[in-house]
């Protein structure tokens, strides 16, 4: 992979942060510009966001003297200046749509975070590992677009990101209806122990769109490509739900499933150990050397001690079992700001420059 200069748009939050710190020391993607809002444009981001870095590692030195420029009103100048951009604005849906269509149409490829473009059906949403065939739409979308280099690619949302990979490479036994509950981490609003007092002693069962995202989206993955859109798979039948509880990273998934045709165990087991994607094929940087980690232990994976597997871009899985109403039931765990957040668009990246989406 030849080397990339880079921006990213929505800077100053969490997942900008995160992006930061991937990006910093990353063997072929450079920083070269940091964008914002108008309210952080024109200051230095060390500056901006002096006692507001929320992650535990520190504030990478080569960006604390960078100016921030403005994700609107610069739109010219940043996509003139890069290869590509990442996003992750906080901004109603519609108002990023319009934002990122800005940027694809500038000829500036976007590698999202948001989820504003995720049902939109010739944008790709990508588990790198799990429908790396979906970039085959971008052709179609640069059409509709009318560029040449410009698209947009999205990547899912954080909460599917655990249980989604462990499902799809069992689909092949018929998998007919699956039901689950997340229990995600503070860091997917946003928010530390800090700034999310409520949280303390407490779990909340309401994320707004969540389960909705957390039905949907998984189908979109699943699905195929038919007359320059992203069909949604007909099955299986999902039904979600979604709380917030006192943890700062990583989401845990309990996910109960039925096949039309249903595996033992031992396939199963053997299946997620032996499985590997596109980038563990193509040994991109941020890929995991195991996609999908399987624990034998009732107590495992925990998300305290498992979030962070293979720099937090692996999959764990345990307490694979019968159950009363489904054929089995398992629990699984990502790391929500890594492999579901910024880490997956970075992986997501890695795929479309090496397969030449992004020359």
């Amino acid at each position: 992979m030849k080397n990339y200069n880079v921006g990213i748009i929505g800077a100053t939050g969490m997942v900008g942060q995160r992006f930061i710190t991937l990006l910093d020391k990353h063997p072929n993607f450079r920083i070269a510009l940091l964008a914002a809002s108008s309210r952080s444009a024109g200051k230095p981001y060390g500056e901006v966001i002096d006692g507001r870095w929320k992650l535990s590692a520190p504030m990478p030195e080569s960006v604390k003297d960078m100016v921030i420029l403005d994700a609107e009103k610069d739109i010219d100048l940043i996509a003139s200046s890069v290869d590509f951009v990442f996003c992750a604005v906080d901004m109603p849906k519609a108002e990023i749509r319009e934002l990122e269509n800005k940027y694809a149409m500038r000829e500036c490829p976007v590698v999202s975070n948001n989820s504003a473009h995720r049902l939109t059906p010739d944008v790709p949403m990508l588990i790198p590992e799990i429908n790396p065939q979906h970039a085959e739409i971008i052709p179609f979308q640069r059409k509709r677009l009318g560029t040449k280099r410009g698209f947009v690619a999205v990547k899912p949302n954080c909460s599917i990101q655990g249980y989604v990979p462990a499902l799809s490479p069992l689909r092949g036994f018929g998998l007919k209806s699956i039901a689950v509950c997340t229990y995600q981490a503070i860091s997917g609003a946003g928010k530390t122990f800090a700034t999310f007092p409520e949280i303390a002693d407490n779990v909340i069962p309401y994320i707004g769109g969540e389960e909705e995202k957390s039905e949907v989206e998984p189908l979109k993955i699943w699905g195929g490509i038919d007359g320059g859109e992203i069909k949604l798979a007909s099955s299986p039948v999902i039904t979600a739900q979604c709380v917030r509880v006192p943890v700062s990273d990583g989401h845990l998934a309990a996910v109960f499933a039925s096949f039309e045709n249903p595996p033992s165990f031992d396939e199963i087991k053997d299946i997620w150990k032996n499985f590997k994607g596109r980038p563990q094929e193509l040994k991109l940087p941020s890929a995991p050397e195991q996609f999908i980690t399987y624990f034998e232990e009732d107590n495992r994976p925990q998300t305290a001690l498992d979030r962070d597997i293979y720099g937090g871009m692996g999959i764990t899985v345990g307490r694979l079992r019968e159950d009363n109403l489904f054929d089995m039931k398992f629990v699984s765990l990502s790391h929500n700001t890594l492999r579901g957040a910024a880490g997956g668009a970075v992986l997501m990246a890695e795929l479309l420059c090496a397969e030449g989406y992004i020359d």
